[in-house]
């Protein structure tokens, strides 16, 4: 009864939310893309990066937004494209992209990094060593076509591209893996709910109340009423158990639980692992992403990755006292050499490390044991 109930939303989702008008373009490149690296035997990776939209007109103008700029999702595609993975990243539109990220959405801009020479644009010296390596890299990965950038604004358009990729990802069983780092809307205006122009704040220009489509008798989603805009938004179909189920069953499936109150980020990251079925669900505080998360998966257990004292990136918005605050196994202080990346060993004195460094050999490690395991049971029947 679930499994239909979950069939139908979906159908009645995608069958009244019109695709993106970009989604044939991004299928035939993502289905080229899929079958050089399947035919290499290369492991793949989807990653979805940034933020959602969510319009309130046809003609948009106004529309709900939240909070991602893509920096988990940029940062951790870098991180398996060094790993050996063929990355698909399906990301907000201009949100931080792999590789430039080091040089955009930046509190300097990017021409401070230059200098004329001669009549020639040069790096400043300064910056020559970095830059040149994150050229190296990005380099390399476009010589062997291991990076395809695709992407969306809204809600609606993001949940296409997924399924569509996911399709055509499900042949590659389980080298295929999903690395969702976007922050998805929960809620959204359906089409047929959707004024056609702009919602007027004036009351002397106000529209009807009538919804603009398929003779919906309920009235807008976003309308004025008085000198009040009103906001009605239905809540996005679950497709994460559809994911597993039928678009891609044999997919390594890994997924994030951002939260704010450190007593539920555990107990919500392992919920959403039972509901879900999926591999690995990531927890992150707000205030502590950049510095810990904790791993949930049926494989491991709880385990926590941090980043040590001394190593940690700077956070205007970071909270250093909440840094195991949500480790519920030790209920104490968490020091730097109980980390997970002073037992590898990392000197001290050395650069800031981004956590995403030690997220993603973790999650290749644990890809490695789910694909032995999904092996072992294939010559098994």
């Amino acid at each position: 009864m679930a499994d239909s109930s979950a069939q139908r939303a979906e159908s009645h989702y995608f069958t009244h939310e019109p695709p993106p008008k970009d989604l044939k373009t991004n299928t035939t490149l993502a289905r080229a893309f899929i079958t050089r690296h399947a035919d290499e035997g290369r492991r793949v990776v989807l990653v979805t990066s940034g933020g959602t939209t969510v319009p309130l007109e046809q003609q948009t103008v106004r529309y709900i937004d939240n909070f991602s700029a893509g920096t988990r999702g940029a940062t951790s595609a870098e991180y398996f494209l060094q790993n050996g993975y063929a990355v698909i990243f399906l990301h907000r539109q201009f949100s931080l992209l792999p590789y430039s990220r080091h040089y955009s959405h930046n509190t300097r801009s990017f021409l401070d990094y230059m200098k004329e020479e001669n009549g020639q644009v040069v790096v400043d010296q300064q910056h020559q060593d970095q830059m040149l390596r994150v050229l190296r890299q990005y380099t390399e990965v476009k010589r062997e076509n291991r990076l395809l950038i695709l992407s969306y604004v809204t809600i609606t358009e993001y949940l296409w591209n997924l399924r569509e990729v996911a399709q055509l990802m499900r042949p590659l069983g389980p080298k295929a893996m999903f690395y969702l780092a976007a922050a998805v809307s929960d809620f959204f205006v359906p089409q047929d709910r959707m004024v056609e122009h702009k919602i007027q704040s004036n009351e002397e220009f106000l529209q009807g109340a009538g919804a603009s489509g398929g003779g919906n008798t309920k009235p807008p989603a976003a309308r004025t009423e008085g000198k009040r805009l009103v906001i009605d938004l239905e809540p996005v179909p679950k497709f994460l158990k559809q994911l597993v189920d039928g678009w891609a069953p044999e997919a390594i499936i890994v997924s994030f639980k951002l939260e704010t109150d450190p007593s539920l980020l555990v107990k919500k990251a392992e919920y959403s692992l039972k509901k879900y079925s999926h591999h690995l669900v990531i927890g992150n505080l707000l205030a502590t992403r950049k510095w810990e998360v904790v791993f949930v998966s049926a494989l491991d257990g709880e385990k926590w990755i941090r980043v040590p004292t001394n190593r940690r990136t700077k956070s205007f918005s970071g909270m250093p006292s909440l840094v195991g605050s949500a480790d519920q196994l030790t209920k104490k202080d968490i020091e730097a050499d109980d980390s997970i990346a002073t037992e590898q060993g990392i000197p001290r004195g050395e650069p800031a490390v981004e956590i995403e460094s030690l997220i993603i050999p973790e999650i290749e490690s644990m890809h490695t044991k789910l694909i032995e395991q999904a092996e072992a049971r294939a010559r098994a029947s």
